[in-house]
């Protein structure tokens, strides 16, 4: 079982006034997995969520992730990256089966399919 624990003393947020009513909020906080530390990042927008765990190469997203274009397009910049759709919190995308990954994350052992938090301990 992949031990995770939370750090507790290192919660940035930002609070931001778009419009009256309307504010969008960013969490980032370290996360430790099996010893090594990730940043987790969230921020919250109207009517979705950007969810982001990243480690020194590496990082595992929410759905908003163009895996195709980090691959075809941008392929020169050997991105290391999954993507898994769906997830609603930083605790269900640790949690979720990946439905993409990168050509570099395969090169490293990520695939499709494997949870997210196997596969940034194989990517970092």
């Amino acid at each position: 079982m992949t031990k995770i624990s939370r750090f507790r003393c290192s919660l940035h947020r930002v609070l931001l006034g778009l419009k009256e009513g309307v504010v969008v909020m960013i969490d980032m906080s370290p996360i430790e997995i099996e010893g090594r530390t990730f940043l987790c990042i969230s921020v919250k927008l109207p009517k979705t969520n950007l969810l982001v765990v990243t480690g020194d190469k590496g990082y595992i997203m929410c759905g908003a992730l163009d895996v195709a274009l980090l691959n075809e397009k941008l392929k020169s910049r050997k991105v290391i990256a999954g993507r898994a759709v769906g997830v609603k919190t930083i605790e269900e995308l640790l949690e979720a089966p990946l439905e993409s990954v990168t050509y570099e994350a395969e090169n490293l052992g990520a695939t499709k399919g494997m949870i997210g938090k196997e596969a940034l301990l194989l990517m970092n």
